[in-house]
This record gives C-alpha cells, sequence and structure tokens, in this order.
C-alpha cells in the first residue's frame, strides 16, 4: 500500500529527474511522492514510453513480457512470478505486443496498456484489481500525453466510461503477489516541460541527443 499512500502505484524510484506533479515535500526517502495519484500514473505512461523506444532499438519486442523483465529484474525479483500475475489479471498474452503509449492509434490498444498498467499496480501494491482506480490511469494518460478527455475516441467506449472496460481474467482475485524492486526509472529532467522533446529526432529517439545518456537498464537520464 505504500505506493497507493505516496499516490506512486508502481513504485517509481527518486533520481535525479524533476517530475511534473511531485510533492514539493518528500518524505519517502525510496520513492517519489505526487500531488495526485493522476500523476503517478502520469510518469508510469512515460515511462513505458521510453521502454517501447529502448526496445525498438534494441531490436526487442514491446511485450508484456519485456516490459515486466525491464520493470523488474530477475537479478532483483522474481520477474516469472510477476509475469505470470500480470498475465493472470490483465488478460493479456506474455508475449503479447503493446502499442506505443506515445502514438495511439484507436481506443482498444491504449485500454491494453492500461489493463497492463492496473495488473502491475495489483502486484506492486497487493491489492486486488478492482480495488485500481481506471479512471486515474485514464487520466495519466491524457496528463502524459496532452490528449484531453474529448480526444477522438468513440462516446461509447471514452476512457472515462466504466461500462467500456475489459473485465479480469476469471480467477484473477486470486493473485496477491508483492514482487520487490529496486531498479531506477529515469526521464528528462525537462519533464516539467511535459515532454520529450528529443522524441522526433533522427532515429526517433532520445539517445540522440548529445545531452542524454543510458543506465544499464537503457532507461535514459540528463547527465549531471
Amino acid at each position: 500500500m505504500r505506493g497507493l499512500r505516496n499516490n506512486n502505484p508502481l513504485n517509481i524510484r527518486h533520481s535525479a529527474d524533476r517530475w511534473q506533479g511531485a510533492r514539493i515535500a518528500q518524505t519517502d526517502k525510496a520513492f517519489v511522492q505526487f500531488t495526485s495519484m493522476a500523476y503517478g500514473y502520469r510518469a508510469a505512461w512515460k515511462i513505458l514510453d521510453t521502454y517501447c523506444l529502448a526496445f525498438k532499438r534494441e531490436g526487442k519486442a514491446y511485450n508484456v513480457r519485456n516490459i515486466i523483465g525491464r520493470w523488474a529484474p530477475p537479478t532483483e525479483n522474481d520477474t516469472d512470478a510477476y509475469v505470470r500475475a500480470v498475465v493472470k489479471l490483465s488478460g493479456l498474452g506474455g508475449n503479447e505486443n503493446m502499442p506505443r503509449p506515445k502514438h495511439y492509434r484507436a481506443f482498444d490498444e491504449v485500454e491494453k496498456l492500461v489493463r497492463l498498467i492496473r495488473a502491475m499496480v495489483c502486484v506492486e501494491n497487493g491489492i486486488k484489481w478492482e480495488e485500481v482506480d481506471r479512471d486515474a490511469i485514464w487520466e495519466g494518460y491524457d496528463l502524459a500525453f496532452k490528449h484531453s478527455p474529448s480526444h477522438p475516441f468513440s462516446s461509447s467506449c471514452h476512457p472515462f466510461s466504466s461500462p467500456c472496460h475489459p473485465e479480469r481474467s476469471e480467477g484473477s482475485e486470486d493473485i496477491n503477489v508483492s514482487v520487490h524492486r529496486s531498479i531506477r526509472h529515469s526521464v528528462p529532467q525537462d519533464d516539467m516541460d511535459g515532454g520529450f522533446p528529443q522524441d522526433d529526432k533522427i532515429g526517433g529517439h532520445p539517445q540522440d541527443d548529445k545531452n542524454v545518456v543510458w543506465d544499464e537498464y537503457w532507461d535514459w537520464s540528463p547527465q549531471a
């Protein structure tokens, strides 16, 4: 529940980066504390978007198994257990490819990522599927990528419309896995400006900017 108290449902750790929506007073020495759950989800969406870019450079599939493997590496976690829990909770396949968060094409594509995040929150905080606020995940998406609530999804499946959300897979309420993770996730110092200004440079990747370096997990951060 620590992540929920911090409005940081995926337990993003402190780094040199300045997150939008971070509390001025940070009383948790390990994990970032946000002013609202939506800002905690915004940070998660930003990180998942950097993963997509990193996997493209590495020649890896942007799928559930690889995303979890990066988020909770086997050197520090029971990654296989994490993947099994997420698959059962979300109904997604372990090798199911995900769309890039920033470049959505249809509601159903982004909804797959919403289900992934929702399942990860269950694992990170040891809570049930129905205890995760799906609307807050979508609010974080809008904050991350500057889409307003009127973005062009069908009116019958608006992101803030609960009846259209996919139900969790049968038996998922029996899952209660808590996996320790200590990986540091990073985005640029200019996150306060609300975006990745280097996204559209040659190669479509922030590493092309000379001021950006990679850490061992291929998350990226500005040089000190």
